[in-house]
């Protein structure tokens, strides 16, 4: 899709800009870039999913499409954010309107405040650029990914003791404007939102000897979530001293991101009305024909952007954009008898909606809600 492939230069471009020290408007580019980036990514997933993300207007009793030199006016930036992110407090759409705002404040301004921006705001930047990188992912594949195209930047910043100091002078230099704006955005958030890294990413770097395997990296990047009590405490205890914010490229991860397919089966159930079970999920990548079937002499000729196969372990994952189709296909009737060639069940009733299948037995009696069909023992 090209407004997926724009999406992805721009996003790339932004990247490029902020790492550039030569370019004097530098954190500036990369906020208006990573803004169309978000702009087309969203204007892609809603191209894809059939929405109308025009404006329209009375005009009379008649209802217009507004329109700027001939051309229908298309939702902005802010308008998909709330239509992807209906949450107020999700972490995501709280970076997307922070980033928003404070462009409607930088936007050719503030050109002397950039390396002071850029300390300020780094936390944010990068998880601006690790969320579209998952929405990226996530919606359309893992073959969309920039993770082999953005490298680790070689820098000094504040891996010494004078380059901490400087950046911590500069973050002080602040114009009080864009200290008031940011300090009162982040006031206005609920603590859970705040404290999550998809709203502001932060990272701490810790020196180590140069191990003699050659295949070892040079920066790796250790979960927080994946840490002990004890060894959480130790980096709680060296975080009191400050912080230091590092751009950290996302490296491949074996499985990371794919479902089994019970797991692809209970997704999808839990965004749709009807029961969905590993049988169903069996049949759909059958008909959608995302990979080989059982014992083909290929088994990796996969759709890569819905699944992928595992040599070690003979199997499949699939994907989050897999899943996100199946919820497109299967929310209505129709839909689900189009993919599957069988009626659905409401999901709360379990009674079969519409036409029954030839032979099917009665739906289930029982009180309250209807439990999931079981995904144990399918084969998919």
């Amino acid at each position: 899709m090209h407004m997926v492939d724009a999406s992805r230069d721009e996003a790339q471009l932004a990247v490029r800009l902020y790492n550039d020290p030569a370019e004097t408007r530098s954190f500036e580019g990369f906020v208006v870039h990573m803004h169309l980036a978000w702009l087309y990514l969203l204007h892609g997933e809603l191209t894809r999913n059939g929405v109308d993300f025009r404006y329209w207007h009375l005009q009379g009793r008649a209802r217009r499409v507004e329109r700027i030199d001939g051309e229908p006016k298309r939702w902005d930036l802010a308008r998909c954010v709330r239509h992807r992110w209906s949450d107020e407090k999700d972490p995501v759409r709280a970076n997307l309107t922070f980033f928003i705002g404070l462009r409607n404040k930088i936007e050719h301004r503030y050109a002397r405040q950039q390396e002071a921006l850029t300390a300020a705001v780094g936390g944010h930047s990068q998880a601006l650029l690790l969320n579209y990188e998952e929405e990226l992912t996530g919606q359309f594949g893992v073959g969309s990914s920039l993770a082999t195209r953005l490298r680790f930047p070689v820098f000094v910043g504040s891996f010494t003791d004078e380059g901490e100091r400087t950046l911590r002078r500069m973050r002080s230099r602040l114009p009080a404007a864009l200290r008031t704006f940011i300090a009162e955005y982040d006031a206005g958030l609920d603590e859970s939102t705040a404290r999550d890294p998809r709203y502001d990413f932060r990272l701490r770097v810790l020196q180590e000897l140069a191990p003699k395997d050659p295949d070892a990296l040079a920066v790796q990047f250790t979960r927080y979530d994946d840490l002990t009590d004890e060894q959480r405490a130790t980096i709680e205890a060296i975080g009191r001293k400050g912080y230091v914010v590092v751009r950290e490229r996302k490296r491949p991860v074996v499985g990371h991101g794919l479902l089994r397919p019970t797991e692809a089966a209970k997704a999808v159930q839990e965004q749709i009305p009807f029961c969905f079970n590993a049988n169903l999920f069996a049949k759909s990548w059958k008909k959608l024909e995302v990979r080989p079937p059982t014992g083909d002499a290929h088994p990796e000729k996969t759709d890569e952007k819905y699944c992928l196969y595992d040599e070690r372990h003979n199997d499949y994952g699939y994907t989050p954009a897999y899943v996100a189709r199946l919820v497109r296909e299967c929310a209505t009737e129709a839909g689900f008898r189009t993919l599957l060639g069988t009626a659905p069940k409401d999901k709360v009733t379990g009674e079969w909606v519409g036409t029954p299948p030839p032979g099917a037995s009665p739906p289930w009696k029982r009180a309250g809600p209807f439990p999931a069909e079981t995904l144990e023992g399918a084969s998919a």
